[in-house]
């Protein structure tokens, strides 16, 4: 499939294109299943059951529409802590389905808004260059913000998440959202960000990088990153981390030696149980530690 990576990071990290259309949603529901351009399957993917839980799509109101979204929470009850989960590259698929699941047994809301949903769908693209050049590439830091706000506004509205006890997790793509996300609503508690890119030239639609917002983060942010990650070199990330400590920031950094991108994504080959399990027992007791349970 070529999905390391240098493929995803390297890529999105070149390309600035402010070709952006406004052609209304070009996303009315959820992909069903994986993205085609991670296929096959790896045997290792984990399937989380949703007995005693409450899941399926629903729709977020935004400015201009509805987004589609997947919310996974407890069968009873009702203020649950909320996290709110931010894809990788392959949109809202069954492996981010499955980590809202993973948390609503863990006693959370979550909720993954589909972040693609004006620029395009990906579940049907086959290759990865694809998928980057002919949608993520097109998707505004603006617009995701403002949709992330949107999400955490509807769960509010809703009266089943109690958005005082809200956490940000999300992955590849994802993990760099969280970071400026995390600079974004300083009403958050607590994120983590999976391997997400730290650095690189701002552009019309990136006019920020992790990197820029470090010494402004109100929010603390655990990173979890691949010691081997080819697109994510290591001196970024102590670029990262330095500009954390000289900023007294809480937040911190963990890299796992000998580890490559997407390590936490179970369907994948660059999937690593130890590192995987590792990181998701850091994620909650993060989140414990900030509030977030």
């Amino acid at each position: 499939m070529g999905e390391s990576g240098r493929d995803i990071e390297q890529v999105l990290g070149t390309i600035h294109t402010t070709d952006v259309t406004r052609r209304g949603f070009m996303m009315t529901t959820l992909a069903i299943g994986f993205a085609l351009a991670i296929k096959p399957v790896s045997a290792e993917t984990l399937t989380t059951d949703a007995a005693g839980l409450a899941a399926g799509e629903v729709k977020i109101p935004t400015s201009d529409g509805s987004i589609p979204a997947y919310r996974a929470m407890p069968s009873k009850g009702r203020a649950f802590p909320v996290v709110v989960v931010v894809q990788e590259i392959f949109g809202v698929h069954e492996h981010i389905k499955d980590v809202c699941r993973r948390l609503a047994k863990l006693g959370y809301l979550a909720v993954a808004p589909e972040l693609y949903a004006r620029q395009g769908a990906v579940s049907k693209l086959t290759d990865v260059n694809d998928i980057i050049t002919k949608v993520v590439s097109k998707v505004p830091d603006a617009q995701v913000m403002a949709d992330l706000d949107a999400t955490v506004a509807w769960v509010k509205e809703s009266g089943e998440g109690n958005v005082e006890k809200l956490g940000v997790t999300g992955f590849c793509w994802g993990g760099r959202i969280v970071w400026l996300y995390a600079a974004h609503n300083p009403r958050a508690k607590a994120a983590v960000a999976w391997y997400g890119r730290l650095v690189g030239k701002p552009s019309e639609l990136q006019p920020k990088h992790p990197i820029d917002i470090a010494a402004s983060l109100k929010v603390p942010v655990l990173g979890l990153y691949g010691g081997d990650d080819q697109g994510i070199p290591l001196d970024t990330v102590e670029q990262m981390r330095k500009a954390l400590q000289e900023a007294g920031s809480p937040s911190e950094i963990v890299v796992y030696p000998n580890t490559p991108h997407g390590f936490h994504a179970d369907y994948r080959a660059s999937y690593r149980k130890e590192q995987a399990e590792d990181g998701w027992r850091r994620l909650q007791a993060w989140f414990k530690q900030h509030g977030v349970a």
